[in-house]
Order: C-alpha cells, then sequence, then structure tokens
C-alpha cells in the first residue's frame, strides 16, 4: 500500500499526462501558487505598464490609463477564462499548440504552434530589450543600439542560464517574483502618495495627444500599452508537465494572473499618471516613467524606484524564456521544427529542455535586431500571441459544439461558454487590426511575411510528415493517422 501522499498525487499526474499520449520527463515541481507566480511574473505590470507608459501618454494621455486599461482587462478576462477551460483539460507543455491540434487536427495545431512560438520569442525581445533601455537610462548611456545591445544579450544570457539549470530555481524565482511585484507596486504608491505632488481625480480624465491625429484614433492605438501588458498568461498552461494538479491549478493560474494584474496594475497607473505636474513635458521625455518620478519625488527617491521596476522587469523576462523553451519543447517532441530532435532535448542532470532554452533566447535577439523599434516588438508579440490564443478557442467552441470535446476538466465555464468565448473571438479580431495600424505597420508587415513563409513551410515539408501530439480527437481524411501514446519510458 502507499502510504505517500505526495508520490501518489505525482504518480496520477503522470497518469494523466500518459492517457494524452506522453511520458513524464519533465520535473514536476511546481504548486498553484508557483504556476500562478510563473504568468503573474511575465504580465508584470512593473513591465509592460512602465516600460509602455510613454506609449499610452503620448497617444491617449490619462483618459487611456482610466478608462483603456480596465475596458482591456475585461476583454482579455474573457480569453483568459477561455483559454483556461482548455487548459483544465488538456495539461501538456504543448498548450495552445496540443488544444489545437487534438480538436482541430494537425494542420490547425501546426500554425497555432508556430504562432505563439513567433510571439513567444518576440515577447521576451520586448521583455528584455525595454529592460536594457531602462538600464541605460538609468546608467545615463545613450540609447543607441550599441550601447543597449550589449546590456540586452547579458540580460538574456542571465535568464537563459537560470533556465537550464532547471525548474526548481526557476519556481523559487518566480515565487520570490510575485510577491516582489506586489512589494515593488506598494512601494511605488506608498512613496507616491506620501511625497508627491498629487493632482485632483478630474485629471485622469484628461484627453490628451501628442500625436497628430484625431484623438479617438489615439486612444485606440494607445490600448496597446494595456493589451502587451496582459500577454503570457499562457506560461500557466506551457509549465503544466511540471506542475502538481494541472487540471486545477494551471487553469487557476491562467485566470487569477490577469485578474490580479487588473487590480493591481490600476493602482499603480492611477498613482503615477495622478503625479504628473506637466503633462506634455512628461509625454514628450524620452522615458515619461522615470521621468514622472524623478519630477515628482526627486532624483534619489524617484531613481531608487525605477530600479525596484527594473528588477520585476528582471523577473519577467525569466518567466518568458521559461515558457517560450516549453513550447519549443512540446512542439519539437511532435516534430514540428527543423532540427527538433535537439531541441526535444532534455537535460539528464537538470530535467530542463536546455537546446530550448538557449535557441528562445537566440530568437529573441534576432527579433530586437531585425525590428529595430521597441514599439514593432511588442506590437508583434500581441498580434502573434493573441492569434495563437483565437485559434483554439474557436476550434473548441465549435468541438463542443459538434460533440468532439466531451470530457471536460474541474474548471468549466458550463453554460456561459459559448458566450464568454464569442466575446474573447471578437477582442482577439479587434486586436489584429488595433495593432497594425501607423506607427505599427512594420509589425504588421512582419506578421503577414511570417504566416506566409509559414504556409509555404507547411505546403513543402510538413504537410505529409507532421502528425501532431500522439493523441487527437479528431483525425481528418486528409491528415496522418495519430500515432500511439507513448509508454513509459519513452
Amino acid at each position: 500500500m502507499d502510504n505517500d501522499p505526495k508520490g501518489a498525487s505525482l504518480d496520477a499526474d503522470a497518469a494523466q499526462l500518459q492517457r494524452l499520449g506522453y511520458a513524464q520527463q519533465l520535473l514536476r515541481e511546481m504548486g498553484g501558487f508557483s504556476n500562478f507566480a510563473v504568468s503573474f511574473s511575465i504580465i508584470s505590470i512593473l513591465t509592460g505598464a512602465v516600460t509602455l507608459y510613454g506609449h499610452g501618454l503620448r497617444f491617449g494621455g490619462p483618459f487611456v490609463m482610466t478608462v483603456g486599461w480596465p475596458l482591456v482587462a475585461v476583454m482579455t478576462l474573457m480569453v483568459a477564462a477561455s483559454l483556461a477551460q482548455l487548459a483544465s483539460s488538456f495539461p501538456t507543455a504543448g498548450a495552445l499548440y496540443h488544444w489545437s491540434a487534438m480538436l482541430g487536427g494537425p494542420r490547425v495545431g501546426f500554425f497555432t504552434a508556430w504562432l505563439n512560438t513567433i510571439g513567444q520569442f518576440a515577447i521576451t525581445a520586448g521583455i528584455d530589450y525595454g529592460l536594457a533601455e531602462f538600464v541605460a537610462d538609468m546608467l545615463g548611456w545613450p540609447r543607441e543600439r550599441g550601447y543597449v545591445l550589449p546590456l540586452y544579450a547579458a540580460i538574456l544570457a542571465s535568464h537563459a542560464v537560470l533556465n537550464h539549470v532547471g525548474v526548481r530555481a526557476v519556481a523559487l524565482l518566480n515565487n520570490l517574483s510575485a510577491w516582489y511585484h506586489v512589494a515593488g507596486v506598494a512601494l511605488l504608491i506608498g512613496a507616491l502618495v506620501a511625497f508627491a505632488p498629487r493632482r485632483d481625480l478630474g485629471f485622469l480624465f484628461t484627453r490628451f495627444t501628442a500625436e497628430d491625429h484625431v484623438y479617438s484614433y489615439g486612444f485606440l492605438i494607445g490600448l496597446l500599452q494595456a493589451q502587451w501588458t496582459f500577454t503570457g498568461y499562457d506560461a500557466s498552461a506551457h509549465v503544466s508537465e511540471e506542475t502538481k494538479d494541472p487540471t486545477r491549478n494551471a487553469p487557476w493560474g491562467i485566470f487569477l494572473s490577469v485578474a490580479v494584474s487588473a487590480v493591481v496594475g490600476y493602482v499603480l497607473l492611477v498613482g503615477v499618471t495622478l503625479a504628473i505636474r506637466d503633462l506634455p513635458v512628461a509625454a514628450d521625455a524620452p522615458n515619461p516613467f522615470l521621468y514622472v518620478l524623478r519630477d515628482s519625488l526627486g532624483p534619489a527617491l524617484g531613481g531608487a524606484l525605477v530600479w525596484v521596476a527594473i528588477g520585476a522587469m528582471w523577473f519577467c523576462g525569466l518567466s518568458s524564456v521559461t515558457s517560450n523553451s516549453r513550447m519549443l519543447f512540446a512542439f519539437a517532441r511532435d516534430g514540428g521544427l527543423p532540427a527538433s530532435p535537439l531541441l526535444a532535448r532534455v537535460s539528464p542532470r537538470f530535467r530542463s529542455p536546455h537546446v530550448a532554452v538557449w535557441v528562445s533566447v537566440v530568437a529573441a535577439f534576432v527579433v530586437a535586431i531585425w525590428s529595430g523599434a521597441y514599439a514593432a516588438m511588442v506590437a508583434l508579440s500581441t498580434l502573434a500571441l493573441y492569434a495563437s490564443y483565437a485559434v483554439p478557442i474557436w476550434v473548441g467552441w465549435r468541438a463542443r459544439r459538434n460533440g468532439t470535446w466531451s470530457h471536460r476538466g474541474p474548471w468549466d465555464l458550463g453554460r456561459f461558454s459559448s458566450l464568454i468565448n464569442g466575446v474573447a473571438l471578437a477582442w482577439c479580431a479587434a486586436i489584429m487590426v488595433l495593432f497594425v495600424l501607423p506607427p505599427n505597420e512594420l509589425a504588421g508587415y512582419t506578421f503577414a511575411g511570417c504566416l506566409a513563409l509559414l504556409v509555404l513551410y507547411w505546403m513543402a515539408f510538413q504537410r505529409h510528415t507532421f502528425v501532431g501530439p500522439k493523441v487527437t480527437l479528431i483525425h481528418p481524411a486528409s491528415s496522418p493517422a495519430p500515432v500511439a501514446p507513448a509508454q513509459p519510458g519513452t
């Protein structure tokens, strides 16, 4: 008789993964809080809301912080809830890709996987390049790429090394990151309330734009600040195979990371915005967030609090590489990438997908060199990630209607599924339009070019060979038959 409840639970999780076609390879060490912390750290209100604070301020002013943030948060919760429902039924590292392939077939899964992979490369680039720019600003260095790129490379390398070492170190740091973010926001708000001059509340509804267009256009473009912040929360699903009781902990990690970030981030934005003394000057500053803190709190205290935000950005990048590498590992495990056998390797010592980790950071470096403009990186990551979120939500909705997806996990939306899925899909469609408009044309062209290359790659190489996950619930006649579930130890 097994008297070890922890061991029995891990055996049950491994058996559940076995039924989905995979043997347990990665180390299953994360609890519910650690799973939540991964997504909460990637969302990182002290990264997205801070590095793009100037973008929101220049395009939409205080009004885009006050009204735009909660609007985006509510819509994003619909997307998060839809993804959480899928994560509860299919807890695998492939996450979005596996859900799409299981419910829509290998071709759908293939494109979902690549969209998510592109988005993950771009979001890691956006996080760590933004961090490098902030460090350069604090050191008094120019923002020229000759100064920023070496900093960026060093930051990426630090994240790769820690993710290579293994899940125990990353889980510990992610737990620390969650508390660090909460404490960091509390410090910022406390300092602003205690020492900064404050505007009256009516200032929060000021409609301002420093750009040459009508305000309504600026407001919509300014929503990129909030929407890019609310990306990457699928990380909780990507670490499902390293999470205990993933059918409950992974979906709650997805949903709560968005909900908690929405509330805490709103408090942060309101506090910082009320501390603006001269709106046009702040909007015109090279780094508006840094300017507002130094102007309202003084160079010493304001600068110290910016270093607190920089620490949060570092944690955010660490979690992003974790999620990115797990997606690459899962996709390579099913043969969907060039050099898949290499990318699917697991370190025998650390039980981490070490090759995928290093490929993730190299790809993020390439994205930064290609895009040049910071806004293009974040717009590209938002486009690609939300496209990869929309596909599994769509095929999941269709699979429920035709009865293909009959077994649900414990985290389920019940009779509200179709309504919530519909709102989520409508919002994803709106994002696809908003963030290719000027000044984000480069992101749109890059995204379109990636899609064209993926179609060619599929037609030329993968159409007749890619079978997708080990278990699928739909087998189109034109697709290869699914392979049998993996046996233990394979």
